[in-house]
């Protein structure tokens, strides 16, 4: 089998409050989070985030989603603590609730979503990360964890419930209430990354990724099958049984009726590998 061939990504355009880049190409969206030195989040970043998910959302030639950080030391800091220091508590309510509405529409937007975790992803960073539908960490480059009780606040942005979900309610509480920052193997172990990559340098690590990404794409991937898979799974873990149910009978039903599957099931009879088209 010939080696992966590396995505081909258009040039990184500042979004408009300049804190994250967007690039796409390949059938992937590359979104970056710009805030040196830390990529510590402010308002106006998650403004830009709450851009690129709505652009990746609305662009037919996406099919996958890359979030990564900036630089070789962070993923993302979390948020920018020197702002919420200065902003009033109206403010601070304001920000949290954005920053909530701008993670959720990043999970229900329908295209797979890869967090490129190169770096220290805390706080508000793992929050972010943990919106995301898979994590792939560089090995060694960095820690994660929620330790915003040192501050004497909660994680705000999703943490206390995406937490609990993926790792149980008393493990999530424990994880919180210490505070205390764990290496990646400990958070691949607890299922908060889904894989440890070795790399040189964070460039070859979101080169890896990226790749990892294509394989997701058409025509190799049936992508807008995976885009339904995902919004089954996020949804309808919301839902009684029984409605997760109806949800996945009438994701399918759409399937069915796609050229995808079309394309599937005759590959399939006819003994070929299948050429996907993502419709």
């Amino acid at each position: 089998m010939p080696p992966p061939t590396k995505p081909q990504l258009g040039p990184a355009e500042a979004l408009p409050n300049g804190k994250a880049t967007y690039a796409s190409g390949s059938g992937i969206a590359l979104v970056t989070l710009t805030n040196p030195p830390a990529n510590g989040y402010t308002h106006a970043m998650m403004r830009d985030l709450d851009e690129a998910v709505l652009r990746a959302r609305f662009d037919e030639e996406v099919q996958v989603i890359v979030l990564a950080g900036a630089g070789e030391k962070f993923f993302c800091a979390g948020a920018d603590i020197s702002m919420l220091h200065e902003v009033t508590p109206a403010f601070k309510y304001a920000f949290c609730l954005h920053a909530n509405e701008t993670l959720l529409r990043l999970e229900h937007t329908p295209k797979l979503v890869i967090g490129a975790l190169g770096g220290h992803c805390v706080g508000g960073g793992l929050e972010i990360a943990l919106a995301c539908d898979l994590r792939i960490a560089r090995k060694g480059s960095g820690k994660a964890g929620l330790p915003e009780v040192t501050l004497g606040v909660l994680p705000g942005t999703g943490g206390t419930q995406r937490l609990a979900r993926l790792v149980g309610a008393s493990k999530a509480i424990e994880l919180m209430a210490g505070g205390r920052l764990f290496e990646y193997e400990e958070a691949l172990a607890l299922g908060l990354v889904n894989e440890l990559r070795e790399a040189a340098d964070d460039e070859t690590f979101l080169a890896s990724v990226l790749e990892s990404a294509r394989g997701y794409c058409t025509p190799d991937k049936a992508a807008f099958a995976v885009g339904m898979i995902k919004r089954a799974v996020r949804t309808g873990l919301e839902l009684p049984l029984e409605a997760g149910l109806a949800l996945e009978r009438e994701l399918q039903a759409r399937l069915f009726a796609s050229a995808d599957a079309r394309e599937g099931v005759a590959a399939f009879v006819e003994r070929r590998a299948p050429k996907f088209s993502g419709r």
